[in-house]
């Protein structure tokens, strides 16, 4: 939290412009979150104005995002192609992932950036499965708008409680993180045992 104050004090705007950017393409410092709800309090406290702090927020976080989605879409999937077999990410597997994709991607980049890890990697996900450019930019810039206002909106409603509202909202993202994560894992693994009672079947049909 230090460390994001000292940035507001040399940098003002220029942390949402060029920090967010940052955060989604390579690093997670600034983090988002914070850094957000940390301008909304400075808004509530007039240091920073509300409508220049949103701007700067939105404007950083969707060319943050647009890079990513082409990063993505230029280089991920020649890199699958190329080097996926040492990740045995085949072919096969790529096209199951986008067809899923299809059914419940658009929610994703919607809401995905409210999660943690989820908001870093959605624009490459997106560039990489090749969702069209307007598809992406109709979800990704409204969901970014959400999560600007939101963050935002915690600093500037709540003034020096923000704190504590901010803490309990990031407990609450974490716990559906969490949950998301173990859903995916139990998705794996039953797949994982479907494929070995397929591979057994396939056996014991050639001994016969």
């Amino acid at each position: 939290m230090e460390f994001v104050e000292r940035l507001f004090a040399q940098y003002g705007y220029f942390v949402l412009l060029l920090g967010l950017p940052l955060e989604l393409i390579a690093s997670p410092i600034p983090p988002g979150n914070t850094t957000l709800a940390y301008a909304g309090y400075l808004s509530y406290k007039n240091v920073l104005g509300i409508l220049p702090t949103f701007a700067a927020a939105y404007s950083g976080t969707v060319l943050g995002i647009t890079t990513t989605y082409w990063i993505g879409n230029k280089l991920g999937l020649p890199l699958i192609e190329k080097y996926g077999k040492w990740f045995f990410l085949k072919p096969k597997h790529f096209m199951k992932t986008k067809m899923a994709y299809e059914k419940y991607g658009n929610k994703m980049l919607l809401f995905g950036s409210f999660l943690p890890g989820v908001r870093q990697f959605n624009g490459y996900f997106a560039g990489i499965i090749r969702v069209p450019f307007r598809t992406f930019a109709l979800y990704a810039y409204t969901g970014t708008a959400l999560w600007v206002s939101v963050f935002i909106g915690v600093g500037y409603v709540f003034g020096y409680q923000w704190h504590l509202v901010f803490a309990w909202i990031e407990h609450f993202f974490r716990v559906i993180l969490i949950i998301l994560c173990c859903s995916i894992l139990i998705l794996l693994v039953l797949k994982w045992r479907n494929w070995l009672r397929e591979r057994r079947g396939i056996h014991q049909g050639e001994l016969e």
